[in-house]
């Protein structure tokens, strides 16, 4: 007994299979009928189908032909093609040595053997078989040329991403190395200078000279200073980088902390021909985390002090009107070359060689501010003219009741 005529639900499209790089992870379709079907009901399968492109002929599970549409409608539409064809076995229209390959072929021996057939049928599908040479499915000729066209894309994408970031970890470690070598540099001469003091205070001390001992004491808590100051960079970046940095959030009146802000900048600029102002609303009163705003202003201050010779330094604070407010440290200092800028936020990085460089610091403070001020849910902006000066603005919302610590 023949097998009845199989024919799929028409509001079902083919299921594609999980894509692979073999002939049987692109299977677009499984519709089959019995070699001695008669013409006419496998037509009536493909006008009802539109979607339907071809359909094997499978005999006792193993392919025996395929018939696409193409082939269909040219052998219809010949004069008498329907009253010579439509009672007859579909066997009489099909092609009857349709490529057949085993499933685990590889997609792109697939498309050569295809590509090599007959300008007539080099576009007919291809039909899966297993192992054991059990019929599978079928696949269009022109998707795989597609998949495999979106597959090259996909490795050259691939092959282009790995070695973005192959050159993003080189990049890192000369980042690292020069973080190395300043870091090295800067905990160096304090502990230098602390290991020297010490001993000098010692041997003042053995000679019973206090005067000596008070001259020194000074220099050795500067570089004690200087060196705890080093020693908190590098872990608070560490504990921002870990996601391991609490937020505890409080009203505070800024007044008061810009004004601090800016007698520790006077004594940071020193005997340098620079005015520092402050300029902040007096009684406006802002949400957020006090330590982690002042350390922010504190860095960007000294860094302010630190590269302005003469002219002036502005420390501010404007309520915006969302309930933020805005805070900017703008300094008349010899300013940051354009193509500098987007150095400034990279971890461990300089625009100085340790060697050569003329200014003391490490090159932490500014992307712990911008850390910061992104924990906080704000960011840190600047503005800079080579010879003019340099602005860095912090802008940040209002902590919500709710926050708490956190």
């Amino acid at each position: 007994m023949r097998p009845a005529l199989q024919i799929p639900d028409p509001l079902r499209a083919p299921e594609p299979r999980p894509h692979s790089d073999v002939l049987g992870g692109f299977l677009t379709g499984d519709d089959r009928v019995h070699p001695e079907e008669p013409v006419q009901k496998v037509a009536s399968l493909f006008f009802d189908r539109a979607d339907l492109e071809a359909v094997a002929l499978v005999r006792d599970g193993r392919p025996a032909g395929l018939l696409t549409r193409a082939r269909l409608l040219v052998k219809l539409a010949r004069n008498f093609g329907h009253e010579l064809y439509a009672r007859k076995p579909v066997t009489r229209i099909a092609d009857l040595s349709p490529l057949v390959l085993s499933d685990d072929a590889p997609l792109a021996t697939v498309l050569e053997r295809a590509l090599a057939r007959p300008a007539a049928t080099v576009f007919d599908d291809v039909i899966a078989v297993s192992e054991s040479g059990a019929y599978v499915g079928h696949a269009s000729v022109r998707e795989l040329a597609r998949q495999q066209g979106l597959a090259l894309e996909r490795s050259r994408l691939e092959r282009e991403a790995a070695l973005g970031r192959a050159s993003d970890l080189e990049e890192l470690e000369r980042v690292r190395a020069r973080f190395l070598a300043h870091a090295t540099h800067e905990l160096r001469s304090p502990v230098s200078a602390i290991a020297v003091l010490a001993e000098l205070v010692r041997m003042a001390c053995d000679r019973d000279s206090m005067e000596q001992v008070r001259a020194k004491v000074p220099m050795l808590l500067r570089a004690s200073a200087t060196l705890r100051g080093t020693v908190n960079n590098i872990l608070d970046l560490s504990k921002l980088e870990a996601g391991r940095m609490d937020v505890s959030v409080t009203a505070l009146e800024l007044a008061p902390l810009v004004h601090e802000v800016a007698t520790l900048a006077r004594l940071l600029v020193g005997n340098k021909p620079v005015e520092v102002r402050s300029e902040v609303p007096a009684g406006l009163v802002f949400r957020t985390d006090p330590h982690k705003l002042r350390q922010m202003l504190v860095n960007l201050a000294s860094n302010a002090a630190k590269f302005t010779d003469d002219g002036s330094i502005t420390i501010r604070a404007v309520a915006e009107g969302d309930g933020g407010v805005r805070f900017a440290v703008a300094d008349t200092g010899c300013g940051i070359r354009n193509e500098d800028l987007p150095r400034l936020f990279v971890p461990f990085g300089q625009l100085e060689d340790a060697q050569t460089k003329s200014h003391a610091g490490t090159g932490l403070g500014l992307v712990i501010t911008r850390s910061l001020a992104t924990l906080l849910g704000g960011r840190v902006l600047v503005e800079s003219r080579r010879g003019v000066g340099t602005t860095f603005t912090v802008e940040l919302p209002a902590a919500r009741q709710e926050e708490g610590n956190r």
